[in-house]
């Protein structure tokens, strides 16, 4: 059986509710892995798992305990990049699909831009998600779900 897996500590509260409520409709598990606790609603298939503070360490937990049958959510592109490694599915909370097409260019560019960052350059960030970014979330989620649970 499926699971979702959220990187939690940076999904935004919108794009979770979206992942609850079909959760509760499919019957599907959700797991969250935070460094910080994450309040969500008392279900028997939504879980969370607390894992120590460090850099990478949510994203290590996911990856050691995923199956290819799996989707995650997260916005970290090195995660998504080992999701699609082991066989699974990712997605972003604005609703992009990780794949093994686009994960090398996204890698790329989020080193470059990590590089001007470094060297003190202010790239700013992505906008804030809003309404639009909620509707394609959930369009791209249920068109993955769909495909995942006909498996």
């Amino acid at each position: 059986m499926m699971k979702i897996w959220i990187d939690a500590d940076a999904c935004p509260k919108m794009v979770k509710e979206v992942i609850f409520k079909a959760s509760f409709r499919l019957n599907v598990p959700v797991c969250l892995v935070a460094n910080s606790y994450m309040s969500v609603p008392l279900a028997p298939h939504i879980s969370t798992v607390k894992v120590d503070k460090g850099a990478d360490v949510a994203d290590f937990y996911i990856v050691e305990n995923l199956s290819s049958s799996d989707l995650v959510v997260t916005a970290d592109i090195p995660l998504a990049s080992l999701v699609i490694e082991k066989g699974a599915v990712a997605i972003n909370p604005r609703g992009e699909l990780y794949t093994e097409e686009n994960i090398s260019e996204r890698l790329s560019v989020r080193d470059f831009m990590q590089n001007l960052r470094d060297n003190g350059v202010d790239t700013g960030g992505p906008p804030p998600l809003g309404p639009k970014d909620k509707a394609s979330f959930t369009n791209s989620f249920d068109r993955i779900m769909t495909r995942l649970l006909k498996k």
